[in-house]
């Protein structure tokens, strides 16, 4: 069975999806920054909407997004619902099964004060700022704005089968074409799932679907039942993007999961894990990361349970003594926790601070209870702004409250405070898939950074085991040592895609030959990269300089000439005679300057403080206006009849101004971004590159270190090559190539980058290239060329393609750069890639030779 979803795996679509660009009604609008994954659900939007195609989902359009838990909905939400507000729509209707999730959205939606606001300060679409208003019915809503009304499904359902004042109609949605947005839309398949939809809230829905061929139906959830025949045969052919916790994970969005099982009694897993909260904070002070890292308590089924696991806890802290913490130093065997001890003794942090500190943190006013409504709604503003530096709460007590809707960043300890397990036959039990729900929804990464241009959304020392800040991306689970019940944990994680079982996880050496290091050029010689710079547009003294070369705008006139034609016949008759079309240039000095003001004090990106950021030598809005090196040297060209062109009217220059704007706008942000790549500078090699431990999954491609070809060979760096299979080929080839490469260069040195070179493109886009080329040129000039190498999958050359563009423009430059007395040239060739193999032989030759 075809799904939507696997259509865009096709080469040919996969190449047009990596060309298309996204709106700026989506880019600039949006307050955080679009993950690549994100922007592949947008381009898969606008492929469908745009694109015709086998399988293209047939009017009114009912899509469904399968993405993981932290993903992002709620950003792919706000981008569409911007989106379709430019293709005409105004009237939103969110729904969800779930009043804690309602709240939660609005705060995102609507709460610009909040932390997790999605939107900028202003909304600017097409020129003109637009609100978003909430509404109770569509009666309410306006033409100039985002009409959204928030309601749970149980409540819509109700609205629209008992007619009364004020609520939603089924005429709403004939007279008025909507965007339905259902979140957590798992909920809706009851009727799918039963084989009976009458009466159900999945007919309600879809009622309100088909009452206007205009509606549009969009779902997101995380969780979709692959494995039933009804749901599958429901959303084959509507599932547009599944983006799962296995490529969420995978791709490094997420922290990983850490298992502590001990045969420690419930108080003392308790105190384990305040002693690791305490190492987390203090570990992050060092490093100058602001943290305040949280634990949940989680109990198994009744609030009175919960209730008591607080009181419990609470005496606890007031007992809190050294004698306690003592008993966890001698005891305890996971190596993390005897690492937070030797960092505590390295940082003279006693055991009396030790319990000083943990009982500050955990004081009785920053421990929270999520368990019945009335609490989860009063404490809903805490709960989902934990990580805000105002936020006190240190622990969080909870039964079920938390399993959907929450979003949470900062919780790194979650302690399970009770031993007993309800699966049977080594097969997960309620109770465990939902402690596994629980964790991916505490997966969710902290985003940190230590050096400038780093990716802080992303897990950083996966290749680095050793690495004392790894414990800051993962998240460790407490529960007693009980082998039936973790092997049914590991099952539900496993098949959630959120975990690896360390048995499938191998730790590979990856060191140094000693001949490497003895050679020359890692004792004194040196490894060129850049960095991520803000931008200065100090030098930007015109259009030009911006790169924004086309100086005329066309634009056409409206005009009530058109024709008729009868059904019956092919010859259309006009209903005018018919008018020639000609055009009139207007240069941008003709056109009164009250209309020019006027079009710039419509759109806010015109305003002197955003323009005087781009083009810093303007010294106010008229010699934006006048100077022919930027407005003043626009023309606009209109086409149109004889008579249109005689009376030109204000309007007409009104619209054509606006027009005109939004292009140069466009271009303006294209080329003009925020920071850019320094130029490039020196670093000691011996510096740079080291021994590492790196855990790779048994059995794959990575696990191979391809010993058999590289650890007797002096050009290779390292003793083996743990790399994709792109990769690989790639070292074969050299390999081959090496005696050739040997007649011409001396000291030749292949090293893989195991993230420790950074380069950063003219955009600010940060790359790591695989491989790190050193040649020594045999001749007098001892000249030795850098060259960047990258090995790439066939299913990666589109949408990586703007690396192969940076990579080619390095290789173009061909910078020389003189250190003492020896020269570096820094150079790149285009992808590897097996298929093209003999390509990439052909520039490598060539970038030797030029």
């Amino acid at each position: 069975m075809t799904f939507l979803h696997e259509l865009f795996n096709n080469p040919f679509v996969h190449k047009i999806l990596a060309g298309v660009d996204l709106p700026n009604g989506i880019t600039d609008n949006l307050k955080f920054r679009i993950r690549p994954y994100q922007e592949e659900a947008f381009r898969r939007y606008l492929y469908i909407e745009r694109e015709e195609f086998d399988g293209k989902p047939k009017k009114p359009l009912h899509l469904l997004y399968n993405m993981a838990t932290g993903s992002g909905k709620t950003l792919i939400m706000a981008g569409l619902m911007l989106h379709l507000y430019e293709k005409g729509y105004r009237n939103f209707l969110f729904f969800v099964n779930s009043n804690n999730i309602i709240q939660k959205t609005k705060d995102n939606f609507l709460s610009s004060q909040t932390s997790k606001y999605l939107f900028h300060d202003k909304i600017v679409i097409n020129g003109k700022e637009v609100f978003l208003k909430q509404v109770e019915n569509f009666d309410e809503s306006d033409h100039e704005n985002i009409n959204i009304k928030f309601t749970t499904i149980q409540q819509l359902h109700t609205d629209l089968n008992n007619t009364r004042e004020n609520s939603v109609t089924y005429e709403d949605f004939k007279e008025k074409k909507m965007i339905l947005i259902a979140d957590e839309a798992h909920h809706l398949n009851s009727g799918t799932k039963s084989g009976n939809l009458f009466g159900s809230w999945e007919e309600t829905v879809l009622q309100i679907l088909h009452q206007n061929f205009e509606n549009i139906l969009l779902e997101f959830t995380a969780t979709l039942d692959y494995e039933s025949r009804e749901i599958t045969g429901k959303y084959k052919d509507k599932v547009i993007y599944k983006y799962d916790l296995a490529r969420f994970r995978t791709d490094k969005f997420s922290k990983e999961i850490n298992l502590v099982r001990s045969m420690y009694d419930e108080k003392e897993r308790i105190i384990q894990a305040l002693i690791l909260n305490l190492y987390r904070q203090e570990l992050a002070a060092t490093h100058h990361i602001n943290l305040k890292p949280v634990i949940l308590f989680k109990a198994k089924k009744t609030i009175k349970e919960s209730e008591q696991n607080k009181e419990n806890f609470h005496k606890l802290i007031n007992d809190f003594s050294e004698a306690m913490v003592d008993k966890i130093r001698k005891t305890s065997t996971v190596p993390v926790v005897q690492k937070a001890f030797v960092f505590f003794e390295n940082r003279n942090i006693s055991k009396s601070d030790i319990v000083e500190r943990i009982q500050t943190s955990f004081r009785e006013e920053n421990c929270l209870s999520a368990n019945n409504d009335s609490e989860a709604e009063k404490n809903q503003i805490l709960l989902n702004t934990l990580e805000d530096e105002n936020n006190p709460i240190r622990a969080v007590f909870a039964v079920q409250k938390l399993n959907e809707g929450w979003d949470v960043l900062n919780l790194f300890d979650i302690v399970r405070l009770y031993e007993d397990r309800d699966g049977k036959d080594g097969k997960p039990g309620k109770t465990t898939l939902s402690e596994a729900q629980l964790i991916g929804r505490g997966a969710r990464y902290y985003p940190f950074a230590l050096n400038e241009g780093e990716d802080k959304f992303v897990r950083k020392y996966d290749d680095d085991v050793a690495n004392d800040l790894k414990i800051l991306e993962e998240l460790y689970y407490h529960t007693k040592e009980d082998s039936r019940y973790i092997s049914e944990l590991k099952k539900a994680l496993v098949e959630s895609g959120i975990y690896e079982d360390e048995a499938n996880l191998e730790t590979k050496q990856l060191k140094l030959k000693p001949l490497f290091k003895a050679s020359e050029l890692y004792k004194k010689g040196v490894v060129f990269s850049n960095k991520k710079v803000p931008r200065s547009f100090d030098n930007v003294k015109s259009f030009k300089d911006l790169r924004i070369v086309k100086t005329r705008f066309s634009y056409q006139l409206s005009s009530g000439s058109g024709r008729t034609s009868n059904v019956f016949l092919e010859l259309e008759k006009p209903a005018l005679p018919d008018e020639v079309i000609k055009t009139k240039g207007v240069k941008m000095k003709d056109i009164q300057k009250h209309v020019v003001r006027y079009a710039l004090s419509r759109n806010p990106f015109y305003y002197f403080d955003t323009l005087s950021h781009y083009f810093p030598n303007i010294n106010s809005i008229r010699d934006f206006i006048d100077d022919e090196k930027y407005l003043g040297g626009m023309e606009i060209i209109f086409y149109g009849s004889d008579a249109r062109l005689r009376e030109i009217s204000h309007f007409d220059y009104l619209q054509a101004l606006n027009g005109l704007l939004q292009n140069i706008e466009a271009d303006i942000k294209h080329h003009a971004t925020d920071y850019e790549g320094s130029a490039f500078y020196p670093l000691p090699i011996h510096q740079v590159f080291r021994d590492k431990e790196i855990r790779v999954s048994k059995n794959s491609i990575k696990a191979d270190g391809q010993e058999n070809i590289v650890s007797e060979e002096p050009w290779y760096a390292y003793n083996a090559n743990y790399g994709t299979y792109e990769e690989k080929r790639f070292v074969e080839l050299f390999s081959r190539r090496f005696k050739g490469l040997k007649q011409k260069f001396q000291d030749i040195h292949l090293i893989r980058n195991e993230r420790e070179v950074k380069i950063f493109d003219k955009l600010g886009r940060a790359f790591e290239p695989d491989f790190i080329l050193f040649c020594t040129q045999r001749d007098e000039k001892q000249l030795t060329y850098q060259v960047f190498i990258e090995p790439k999958g066939a299913h990666l050359l589109d949408y990586d393609r703007w690396k192969e563009d940076f990579l080619r423009e390095i290789g173009n430059e061909q910078k020389t750069i003189k250190i003492h007395t020896d020269h570096y040239l820094i150079t790149a060739v285009p992808f590897y890639n097996h298929e093209t193999e003999r390509e990439f032989e052909r520039a490598l030759d060539k970038t030797f030779t030029s």
